[in-house]
């Protein structure tokens, strides 16, 4: 049985519904605590509201938006008509324990000419399920499915989340805070996201309703919300934190990668300290328009091409590299590291290398060359979610631990981990990375573990 609200706690949600609605001024409610907050939901009607995609049901009841599923729609949307760039949102969520999930969706679009007017764009996620992923960040409606998925959050931010029980709802402050390409998301509180990324800069702000899916228990499910407020003007950004940052911006670093230590190893422009394997210099294209921002061994459009392994000296055996990489239905590359400069000159295939390569279907791939493999040595184990398709930016992180675990991820996906002493054998113990030619690369980055 569903819990019930309290009467106590309508009563004094009821009071400050008074006074915010008594505080309207030229048709904006404003906080009457600080006036720059603006009130997008006025606790009576859904006024300033229109509903999109799946017709699911939506109805204001005790000072809350209730939103309650219906079977066989896709995700539906409860959005603001009116549309915002720089913010910070803040509301209160609280959601049936046996739900799918749902989201605070932002700097969203919809238009006819787009997949027949679906909502698409930034969302927070809403996640009563095991798995704690609320706070994460998705692309709705696109092609990039998990921007900052729920693997890269902290425990912390997974516990700050509130399931209701049986005591009543129970309500998690949501707070969003969107200043040009940076995005950062709070639960209760507690740091959850961090995303550097400019493909929608404005947009309006959406409640989600998720689809019901097959295997989703029978029944009406509902997801609350309520206190829903927006300031987009005379707000200091919060401060920098330590968790981790996707930066999906080319070749650059955001304030908070450098507060935690990240160096950038390679500008997009200069070949700086990579070499070709043998030593000679980076062949550059002419600077122009078809010059873009990336390395790459067979892609014409790229600053610098190589057809053999560049390297670069990385003076530390403990790190977190992270790299964008894109590939042709028929390129094959990967990232070398840990190795000595003569295994790369040579060939490669006795060094440690996250490999790159498109996998097709995979019916008759060795597992240990596929996607994020550690090559010839170990498979990877990859979700179709964090896959993307040929010619698509992906975003790949390899980190040795100072106790020598070793991670790859493979965008927000944790595909494979092992220990560098079961791998005596194979181990060149050099301190050299190496790009091998047949993919595009850029963003390269490393910070130093401890």
């Amino acid at each position: 049985m569903k819990a019930k609200i309290i009467g106590k706690l309508w009563h004094v949600s009821t009071i400050v519904g008074v006074l915010l609605l008594a505080s309207l001024s030229n048709g904006v409610a404003q906080s009457p605590d600080d006036d720059s907050w603006e009130i997008l939901f006025n606790g009576k009607d859904l006024s300033g509201w229109r509903q999109l995609n799946g017709k699911h049901r939506w109805e204001v009841r005790d000072g809350m938006i209730v939103g309650t599923t219906v079977a066989d729609q896709p995700n539906g949307f409860l959005c603001t008509e009116d549309e915002y760039s720089d913010f910070v949102l803040e509301l209160e969520v609280s959601i049936d324990t046996l739900m799918n999930n749902s989201g605070v969706q932002f700097r969203n679009r919809s238009y006819p000419a787009y997949q027949n007017g679906r909502v698409h764009g930034y969302q927070m996620e809403v996640d009563p399920k095991p798995q704690q992923w609320s706070g994460a960040i998705y692309e709705e409606g696109g092609d990039r499915h998990w921007l900052y998925s729920g693997f890269l959050l902290t425990q912390a931010a997974k516990d700050a989340f509130k399931l209701d029980n049986v005591d009543g709802y129970q309500w998690n402050k949501y707070r969003i805070e969107c200043v040009g390409a940076r995005i950062r998301t709070w639960i209760n509180g507690v740091p959850a996201a961090h995303l550097i990324d400019d493909r929608f800069p404005r947009g309006f702000i959406g409640l989600q309703l998720h689809a019901n899916q097959a295997n989703d228990p029978e029944g009406d499910y509902q997801v609350r919300f309520r206190n829903i407020r927006i300031k987009r003007a005379d707000f200091t950004p919060a401060p920098l934190d330590d968790i981790y940052v996707v930066n999906y911006l080319p070749n650059q670093l955001s304030a908070q990668e450098e507060k935690n230590g990240v160096v950038l190893l390679w500008d997009g422009h200069s070949a700086g300290k990579w070499r070709k394997a043998s030593g000679e210099t980076l062949d550059q294209r002419q600077e122009g328009k078809h010059a873009a921002g990336c390395l790459a061994g067979q892609q014409d459009t790229c600053v610098f091409r190589f057809d053999t392994p560049i390297t670069m000296d990385l003076p530390y055996t403990a790190f977190e590299l992270t790299f964008d990489f894109k590939y042709d239905e028929h390129g094959e590359g990967g990232l070398i590291y840990l190795a000595d400069s003569q295994s790369v000159v040579e060939d490669g295939s006795n060094a440690l290398q996250y490999h790159i390569r498109h996998d097709g279907d995979g019916a008759s791939l060795d597992t240990t060359r596929s996607l994020g493999a550690l090559y010839g040595l170990l498979p990877s184990t990859k979700h179709w979610w964090f896959t993307k398709k040929p010619n698509h930016w992906n975003q790949a992180v390899v980190r040795v631990f100072p106790d020598r675990r070793v991670e790859h991820w493979l965008n927000g996906y944790l595909v494979l981990e092992y220990d560098l002493d079961s791998l005596s054998d194979q181990l060149t113990d050099g301190t050299t990375i190496a790009l091998r030619s047949g993919v595009a690369y850029r963003s390269l980055k490393v910070r130093k573990l401890n």
